[in-house]
């Protein structure tokens, strides 16, 4: 691997005068911490590296002291300092983990402090940075993609690993992302604090939906062919989760109406839906919140004539023979609300696209009577359906065009609300 110069330090750069926890946890991938604790204090950042026990296995602690601003900290005890993770919390303007394993990410999601790092972690207010690494069959598992949702719905910055070759010589998902990647994503979180400082409201963001009422949907809905088979679409729910989520955590009473199988957020209202039709119904009884953001993805057709019983080879008399399925439309249910708009309510639909993405979604804002529509890609890599990060642009109904690089689903989230509180303003 050849040293990178780095990015060389100046008033503009968001690392400038910046303190930098720099955790780093016990994969093979620990080789690309150290370059990018390069280009971290070459762009002026001061670095300040925490190494688990693990780490030290693959990179000695001698590389870190000689290239950071401060020597490494690996012990809750022994060092000088008799509280290390409050000193390291309250001092860093941003905690990135790279790599993070699947060891660190549960610990981290349980709230378990095993170690120096995992107690920095929770000690810290600051944004947070994790940068996944480890083999594909574990990246899959359930139980981190579980754990990486938890964090990202806290608000926690994934920057998550790509597609190569890793130990052991296989090819597949959980390579750690490149030291230049990890960086621009940091450089991107700081300056959105940054600019988020200088344009805060007075009132807190943490409160600023008390007292309102908001009703979310999530997740796609099945449209049943016959008791066993269903027609349906790719949608995880994770976005519509983030949102009701972002809600509560600003002080609204939130109502999710849900037809995936996650964990339903604590502290918020759920209410299970499957069909379209049952989305239709459970919305129209909460059609009087102060805020309706339709995330879900609900499907447009479904089968015009439901099977009694599964719809069996050979029952149309040839076995060859395969039925035919006729559609109608469903309800459209976002149309219905913007016809029958509250004053003062605001509606936010979700306009997921494969072609023409900004052009189908402004005619969807105009159409459906709507605040905010929010406009994604869902081909696009990393962003759409079952991803834990999401490329969107929100479209107001002045005109306004908001574009948003690539960012956790809680930050689309966040984003839109912002959106929202402006218009309620």
């Amino acid at each position: 691997m050849t040293e990178s110069a780095g990015h060389p330090a100046s008033d503009q750069s968001p690392f400038a005068g910046r303190r930098v926890v720099l955790g780093v946890s016990g994969g093979i991938a620990a080789y690309k911490a150290v370059l990018l604790c390069r280009l971290l204090v070459d762009a002026g950042a001061h670095v300040m590296p925490v190494m688990t026990a693990a780490a030290q296995k693959f990179v000695g602690r001698a590389t870190f002291d000689a290239l950071a601003s401060e020597r490494v900290r690996t012990s809750m005890f022994g060092e000088d300092d008799p509280i290390p993770h409050t000193t390291l919390g309250q001092r860093a303007d941003v905690v990135i983990v790279a790599p993070a394993t699947a060891r660190l990410i549960g610990s981290y999601a349980a709230g378990i402090s095993d170690g120096l790092l995992t107690a920095t972690l929770l000690a810290t207010q600051a944004p947070v940075v994790v940068c996944p690494a480890m083999h594909t069959e574990m990246w899959e598992h359930p139980a981190v993609q579980h754990n990486l949702d938890v964090l990202a719905g806290r608000g926690v910055h994934i920057v998550v690993p790509t597609d190569g070759r890793l130990a052991g010589g296989d090819i597949g998902t959980g390579r750690l992302a490149e030291p230049e990647t990890i960086f621009e994503a940091v450089a991107a979180v700081l300056a959105a604090e940054a600019a988020a400082d200088h344009t805060r409201q007075p009132e807190s963001k943490r409160d600023d939906f008390t007292g309102m009422t908001v009703t979310v949907t999530a997740g796609g809905t099945r449209e049943a062919i016959d008791p066993v088979r269903f027609i349906g679409n790719r949608s995880s729910g994770k976005q519509g989760y983030a949102v009701a989520t972002a809600a509560r955590d600003r002080g609204a009473a939130v109502t999710l109406i849900t037809s995936a199988s996650l964990p339903a957020p604590a502290g918020v209202t759920e209410v299970r839906v499957e069909s379209a039709a049952e989305m239709e119904a459970a919305v129209r009884e909460r059609s009087g919140a102060d805020v309706i953001v339709m995330a879900a993805a609900v499907a447009d057709f479904r089968p015009a004539d439901v099977a009694p019983h599964k719809i069996k080879k050979g029952e149309l008399g040839d076995a060859d023979t395969v039925p035919q399925i006729v559609l109608e439309q469903t309800t459209d249910i976002l149309a219905g609300l913007g016809a029958a708009k509250l004053a003062g309510q605001v509606l936010v639909g979700f306009a997921a696209e494969t072609a023409d993405v900004l052009d189908n979604a402004a005619d969807k804002l105009a159409r459906k009577n709507l605040d905010v529509m929010v406009a994604n890609d869902v081909s696009a890599d990393g962003a759409g359906f079952a991803h834990d990060t999401n490329i969107v642009t929100i479209l107001l109904a002045d005109g306004t065009v908001r574009p948003m690089s690539k960012c956790s689903k809680r930050e689309v989230a966040d984003a839109v609300l912002d959106a929202v509180a402006a218009l309620r303003r």
